[in-house]
């Protein structure tokens, strides 16, 4: 259990502010948040106006170590002010047909094994799999039409999380990110919503699924990476590690540490006048650590155990939970990593049925209780839910029961963000194989998500590392009929 004592001189261990001042260097004692902090502010950004193309102008957004990140700057808009996302990641790539967009008439090899369930929304069905999620329908938003035409999973997962493609699996260069993740430029461009906080968090972890590999900043620099929980919300032994320090070290190996660090900071500065002291980092990440306001983000314990009971008393479900937590508290962005949705019953993968009652329910359950919680609370309108993967399912089964990758038509999730709710946007045919009305791409998406957050994605661009720049959304639109447009 995360647990929380003391006052606000003592951290959630119980070690003294003082303890922490004695110790001194904390990035060298087996934590990472000073260099974090660092991170963060060598990729903080200013604004300039610019003819950044041959065919429009827009900002571009240089990196500079002067800027605060924690502060909002020009390049949202007034209304976004205190907006925040928490994207749902479905990576190995959900099936539409088992979740927003089942097929009741068609025959049984393209059905599946599930059937459909009326919702709250008149005309509008999800599957079965999905009872919870039905009830509030009027507070959702699908879009069945999204497609990109690839089922590489490493494509799909750069595709869907920057919204550009990405490399080939069977290329020498398909680890490496092109562009940044939604959340990165979202803690880039926005910072956290309250000071201290951290911009940009993933919950529990941003470990498995099939090539999950792309959340990260690239060349926005190391700062506008996710603060990764790397705890299970569910255990009774949560601890958020980077909030702590490494079980093997000693606050005597600190100070040892401390005084090679000031030693190494003289040497530094006699060496070059220009090069900053790291101590402004050091203590970016001390208050980080010591802050009240963080611990209490992170300590899910504090909920009341019929809240939790109601997401679900599993990871999944208390992840969900946490990342409430975390944007009532203000983090901008938080991604909650789900289990692989890779079910196509060959390679060692689950078949279709079992991995959908597997995964779906807990997921079903947690995201309608996101929802009704974030109403609860006065969070909806600013609040916006994206639950989606890299791509769909095959509209036919296979011959081990299972449904294979197919990104010519799938569906995303939508909940909040005073968006228009109840209601599908597009559609795709009878079997679920091909887009037949309103198509839409990981561009629409990203461009909706970042439209929420007060970014102009078609004006906005950022230098990439050979310093041309390149702009957040080249061909995308937001989705106007979530913005009450025809």
């Amino acid at each position: 259990m995360f647990r929380v004592t003391g006052d606000a001189s003592t951290d959630c261990e119980g070690l003294t502010r003082r303890s922490f001042v004695q110790a001194g260097v904390l990035g060298l004692g087996g934590m990472t948040l000073s260099q974090l902090m660092e991170l963060r502010a060598n990729a903080g950004s200013r604004i300039r106006e610019n003819s950044a193309g041959p065919n429009r102008a827009g900002r571009i957004l240089t990196n500079s170590a002067t800027t605060n990140s924690a502060t909002t700057n020009s390049a949202t808009t007034n209304s976004a002010t205190g907006t925040s996302v928490i994207l749902v990641w479905m990576s190995g790539g959900p099936g539409h047909h088992e979740t927003w967009d089942p097929k009741p008439r068609a025959v049984s090899q393209y059905r599946g094994p599930f059937g459909a369930i009326r919702t709250s929304v008149p005309g509008i069905l999800f599957s079965e799999t999905c009872p919870e999620q039905a009830k509030i329908a009027d507070k959702l938003a699908i879009l069945r039409s999204v497609n990109h035409g690839s089922g590489d999973h490493t494509k799909g997962n750069h595709w869907m999380l920057t919204g550009f493609e990405g490399p080939d699996f069977n290329k020498p260069d398909n680890k490496i990110q092109r562009r940044p993740s939604l959340g990165s430029v979202a803690a880039h461009a926005r910072g956290p919503n309250i000071p201290g906080m951290p911009a940009y968090a993933a919950v529990p972890h941003l470990r498995g699924g099939t090539d999950n590999l792309f959340h990260y900043a690239t060349y926005l620099g190391g700062g506008a990476n996710p603060f990764v929980v790397n705890s299970d919300p569910n255990s009774a032994r949560f601890r958020v590690r980077n909030l702590a320090l490494a079980g093997e070290m000693t606050f005597s190996r600190l100070e040892n540490r401390r005084e090679l660090l000031k030693t190494l900071d003289r040497d530094r500065r006699r060496i070059d006048g220009g090069m900053a002291d790291m101590s402004e980092h050091q203590q970016a990440a001390f208050n980080l650590l010591t802050s009240r306001q963080v611990r209490d983000a992170f300590d899910v314990s504090a909920e009341p155990p019929s809240l939790r009971d109601a997401y679900g008393r599993h990871t999944f479900g208390q992840s969900a939970l946490l990342a409430r937590r975390l944007v009532e508290r203000g983090v901008t962005f938080v991604t909650v990593n789900t289990q692989p949705w890779d079910h196509h019953g060959t390679a060692n993968r689950l078949p279709t049925e079992k991995g959908a009652k597997l995964l779906i329910p807990p997921t079903d359950r947690a995201i309608a209780a996101l929802v009704k919680d974030l109403i609860d609370r006065g969070l909806f309108e600013k609040t916006l839910v994206v639950a989606m993967g890299e791509f769909g399912r095959t509209p036919r089964m296979n011959s081990a029961a299972g449904r294979d990758h197919w990104g010519k038509t799938f569906s995303v999730l939508f909940a909040g963000g005073g968006l228009r709710m109840g209601q599908t946007i597009g559609a795709s045919d009878g079997r679920g194989a091909y887009v037949t009305e309103r198509p839409l791409n990981p561009e629409d998406v990203a461009a909706t998500v970042y439209r929420h957050l007060g970014i102009d994605a078609r004006q906005t661009a950022f230098p990439d590392r050979a310093g041309r720049p390149l702009y957040l959304v080249e061909k995308g639109e937001p989705v106007r009929e979530l913005f009450g447009q025809a």
